[in-house]
């Protein structure tokens, strides 16, 4: 696969995760940050969120979703930072730009479509947003947009609060769909040769995970199929998670045949009667399924039903902690590593899909504006030049000395 160039204007996740697909696949990427201003800590928030791991700006939470990338700092509301970002364009032949700013600033940052066109006519152009350039200035957390979206009224217990999902999903899907995106504008651009302009919106993302509800309401159902049941299936009956001896287990019935081969099962036939052989039998008799089935699984360990289950071919799950995930056979030797200046290896998440030519073990995140210096020096400028505007704050530069120090 060609290596590709990519300049991300990107902090927080959405971006970030988009652009570390990217990474994964060998390409480089370029990640801009702003100068510093005021008082404030300088470049992407995230850096500073999370357990200190190796100095004042690579936090915990900044380390996974920036591996394998460059980063540089730039004054984009200066004229002379945009006049930078599209002579490195140009100079560097970038591919793809991304950026996950508030759409409302797009024309005075100097990086909308048009405008970066002028320096690569085939470049392509991706931008995450709240709700799309519709609408400006709605800034886009994901918090915010599971609420927006419906997510958050579908999870939880019936009978609790609204709740969020205990990982940033709304930020991950807008992340997908820009490198989904890419890849189909690269895959048209080997057919037209044209550039191409992505729009993702954050919530018209989300929204269109609502496959199994949102259609529901022009269907008449019952407002109980379209809101949170805890950790029922809101369809299949008994699919639920059920208290053991010693935590819980989740077993998911997707049809007449499972449920015949659960009551077969000794202990669990006394939950079986003539109306629950089909699904709409058990649908009205919900609450009953679950509390005689948590009544009989109560007594016995986590493994010892697992043990059942399996031998019965009862699709089931131990609900397993983040460490025990870490450690599954079926993950093992798939998760991507980096190693901190010190050469300590962190361990992250795997790579969503195989690839026999992808980058399995990234470069640690770099300093704020580590590359600047490098990269500027590629797009044709010297030190003097350099030295000025650094001087004048319209880039940051790292010494020679830290920058070697940092990696």
């Amino acid at each position: 696969m060609k290596q590709r160039t990519v300049l991300s204007l990107e902090q927080a996740l959405s971006m970030p995760y988009a652009t570390l697909r990217f990474a994964q696949l060998g390409w480089r990427v370029i990640r801009i940050e702003a100068t510093p201003f005021a008082n404030r800590l300088p470049g992407d928030p995230n850096r500073y969120i999370g357990t200190q791991v190796v100095d004042d700006d690579r936090n915990s939470y900044f380390i996974a979703p920036n591996v394998g990338k460059e980063t540089i700092a730039l004054d984009l509301k200066d004229p002379r930072g945009r006049e930078l970002l599209l002579r490195i364009i140009k100079e560097l032949e970038v591919d793809i730009f991304c950026c996950n700013t508030l759409p409302g600033r797009y024309a005075s940052l100097g990086i909308d479509y048009v405008k970066l066109k002028t320096a690569n006519p085939k470049i392509i152009w991706a931008g995450i947003s709240a709700m799309g350039p519709e609408y400006p200035f709605v800034p886009g957390y994901d918090p915010a947009l599971q609420a927006m979206s419906g997510f958050m009224e579908l999870t939880g217990r019936e009978d609790g609060q609204p709740t969020l999902s205990g990982i940033p999903l709304i930020d991950l899907k807008a992340g997908d769909e820009v490198y989904a995106g890419v890849c189909l504008a690269l895959a048209e651009q080997a057919e037209s040769g044209e550039g191409s302009e992505i729009h993702v919106s954050m919530l018209q993302a989300a929204a269109s995970w609502l496959i199994t509800t949102l259609p529901l309401v022009d269907f008449g159902c019952d407002d109980s199929e379209i809101t949170r049941c805890g950790n029922e299936h809101r369809k299949f009956i008994p699919t639920n998670a059920y208290p053991t001896k010693d935590g819980y287990i989740y077993v998911a019935i997707g049809n007449d045949i499972q449920w015949q081969r659960f009551t077969d099962i000794e202990k669990f036939r006394p939950v079986a009667n003539e109306a629950r052989k089909t699904n709409k039998g058990r649908q009205a008799e919900r609450q009953g399924c679950y509390d005689d089935i948590s009544a009989i699984s109560v007594n016995y360990s986590t493994a010892a039903l697992a043990e059942e289950f399996a031998a019965a071919t009862i699709p089931h799950a131990v609900i397993n902690d983040i460490r025990q995930v870490r450690v599954l056979e079926a993950l093992n030797g798939k998760l991507t590593t980096t190693r901190t200046p010190e050469g300590q290896v962190v361990h992250m998440q795997p790579m969503a899909v195989d690839m026999d030519s992808a980058q399995t073990e990234l470069a640690f995140p770099a300093k704020y504006g580590q590359h600047t210096r490098q990269v500027l020096a590629e797009a044709g400028l010297v030190e003097d030049e350099i030295a000025v505007l650094a001087q004048a704050g319209v880039v940051a530069v790292m010494s020679e000395k830290s920058a070697g120090a940092a990696q």
